[in-house]
C-alpha cells in the first residue's frame, strides 16, 4: 500500500517561489514514475510535471522555465520548486504515483492549497 502526502503550500506574492514536498510510504517509490498535478476551482485537473524512475522530467507547457520536478529515493519524497508564480498558478496541487503494472495514476495525495495573491 501507498501513501502520499504532500506539504509546502501556502500564500505568496506573485513572483514568488514555493517548494512543495511530497512524502510515500511503501516499497514501489523508487521504481515508479511520480507526478504533480493541480485542480483550480471549476477547471479539470491537469499534469503539471513528471519524473520517471530513471530520472527523465515533463512539464506543461505553462510552467516550463519556472517549475522543476525533483525526487529523492533514499528519502521517498518528490518535490515541485515553484518560481516565478502567477495567479494563474493558484490551485491545489496533488502529488500521484503511476503504476506501470496497471498504466495508471494509482496513488494520490490529499492535496495542498497554492495561492499567489497580492
Amino acid at each position: 500500500q501507498v501513501q502520499l502526502v504532500e506539504s509546502g503550500g501556502g500564500l505568496v506574492q506573485p513572483g514568488g517561489s514555493l517548494r512543495l514536498s511530497c512524502k510515500a510510504s511503501g516499497t514501489v517509490f523508487s521504481i515508479s514514475a511520480l507526478g504533480w498535478y493541480r485542480q483550480a476551482p471549476e477547471n479539470q485537473r491537469e499534469l503539471v510535471a513528471s519524473i520517471t524512475a530513471g530520472g527523465t522530467t515533463n512539464y506543461a507547457d505553462s510552467v516550463k522555465g519556472r517549475f522543476t520536478i525533483s525526487r529523492d529515493n533514499a528519502k521517498k519524497t518528490v518535490y515541485l520548486q515553484m518560481s516565478s508564480l502567477k495567479s494563474d498558478d493558484t490551485a491545489v496541487y496533488y502529488c500521484a504515483l503511476h503504476r506501470a503494472s496497471t498504466g495508471r495514476w494509482a496513488y494520490w495525495g490529499p492535496g495542498t492549497q497554492v495561492t499567489v495573491s497580492s
